[in-house]
């Protein structure tokens, strides 16, 4: 019976040993850390050192967002809008930078003629005896024939150089007249926000991105070459000879119907009336609705909220001479990242006699970086507002499949107004005041 017991004994000695001996290769075998992921065969445990792949050298988004502008641009006082307001009128000044030194005063031109010459080779010919050399920047093809009968020298170098639209620059010190293609200038903006903004986004509309705008002395400079120069100084002739500039206030929507079915925009004329709704302008994509003052955004809102969800995806203002062209950039004024982002609303539009009334004669395009939406011409009466609807949210989907509902849409609202520029002496003091049939009237004189 005891030598059961000690066999019984150390068995179970040589099991606890047992047990032990591999329960400290188990402890030895188990990692260092209790949590560890491995991600693209990288380890990252609770003391790893987060690890980027390295980014191209591209300004971050939020730089490239930053602008002065937005503030002015993408707020709306829907409560204090005035759809016709009266502005005096201001001198704008273009001047050319970087033109160097002054010529020789002392240097007359008489009796010089060119022809079928090169700019360089007619300064060249006409700076014959002299100290001055003249030097292309960049080979100038244009060719000019003239004759200068009298006249000083900085004269006829700024003639000649214009007719080959080139410009130049003289550097006394070494004496070389320096010619070129393109040219700098800065432009001295006036005192009132509305005609600073409708002068940069004529500018806009013109395709004229680089602009060094400062807002602290109301100044902006730019580059370009001679057509540059011509757009810029005929957009300034209008701002300063014309009687009014056109505005528009815009709100941007996206929709989410609450059912698998479309937003029913015939229940826009029982709920506001047929005489509320003017005119409806049919798009390739969409369609334009002219509607009454009754139907504005927050009357436009509670109709389409009866349906669906709405979400506010961009809001904003632009102005334009009469006449000119300018852009509105959805994503510009953004509230976030979305699809609609890439979308640019364009307009063109006049304030006028219109078969022998009053009209805003306008185009709206809806555009994005692939090619034109939709366009819609659209004459309207002041104090009418636009209503584009029945662009599918799907137009900006680039995936081939998304979880928005087919039957999203863009809204976009569009509330236009007439800016009267009267002379700058003139009393505008309680011009702004004017509503209704007195300010239609102020407009008629």
């Amino acid at each position: 019976m005891k030598f059961f017991k000690n066999i019984f004994l150390g068995t179970l000695c040589f099991s606890v040993l047992a047990g032990c001996s591999l329960l400290g290769k188990k402890k030895a075998e188990q990692p260092l850390f209790d949590n560890v992921t491995v991600v693209e065969e990288t380890v990252i445990d609770s003391r790893s050192v987060p690890i980027f792949p390295k980014k191209a050298a591209l300004t971050t988004d939020t730089a490239r967002r930053f602008s002065i502008e937005l503030p002015m641009r993408c707020e709306v006082d829907w409560n204090n809008q005035s759809v016709v307001s009266v502005v005096p009128s201001e001198k704008i000044e273009m001047v050319r930078l970087g033109v160097g030194d002054p010529l020789p005063g002392d240097l007359k031109v008489s009796d010089y003629e060119f022809k079928d010459l090169t700019v360089k080779r007619a300064l060249d010919k006409l700076l014959e005896g002299t100290d001055i050399a003249v030097v292309e920047n960049e080979a100038l093809y244009e060719k000019i024939t003239g004759t200068i009968s009298a006249g000083a020298l900085e004269d006829a170098v700024e003639l000649m150089t214009k007719m080959g639209r080139a410009y130049y620059s003289y550097d006394a010190h070494n004496g070389e007249l320096r010619l070129t293609h393109r040219g700098k200038w800065l432009i001295k903006m006036p005192q009132n926000q509305t005609i600073i903004m409708a002068l940069l986004d004529a500018m806009h509309g013109a395709d004229m991105r680089n602009l060094l705008v400062d807002w602290a002395d109301k100044t902006v400079v730019f580059e370009g070459n001679y057509q540059t120069e011509r757009e810029v100084a005929k957009i300034i002739a209008d701002i300063s000879g014309k009687k009014y500039m056109l505005a528009w206030d815009i709100d941007v929507y996206r929709v989410y119907p609450r059912t698998d079915n479309p937003i029913v925009w015939m229940n826009l004329l029982p709920a506001f009336g047929d005489k509320n709704v003017k005119m409806s302008i049919p798009g390739v994509v969409g369609r334009a609705l002219v509607v009454g003052p009754e139907i504005n955004t927050k009357t436009l809102q509670e109709f389409m909220a009866q349906q669906a969800n709405v979400v506010l995806v961009s809001q904003g203002t632009f102005a334009i001479p009469n006449g000119w062209q300018s852009r509105f950039d959805i994503g510009q004024c953004g509230r976030e990242e979305r699809l609609e982002t890439d979308l640019i609303v364009g307009a063109t539009g006049t304030y006028g006699d219109y078969a022998g009334r009053k009209k805003i004669d306008a185009k709206i395009v809806l555009r994005t970086s692939q090619g034109e939406l939709s366009s819609f011409n659209i004459p309207s009466s002041v104090g009418d507002n636009y209503v584009i609807v029945g662009i599918p949210t799907h137009s900006f989907v680039t995936t081939p499949e998304t979880l928005i509902s087919p039957f999203a849409e863009l809204v976009v609202f569009m509330s236009p107004r007439v800016v009267s520029v009267v002379d700058g002496m003139a009393d505008v003091s309680g011009a702004n005041e004017l509503i209704g049939d007195a300010l239609r009237d102020f407009l008629n004189e």
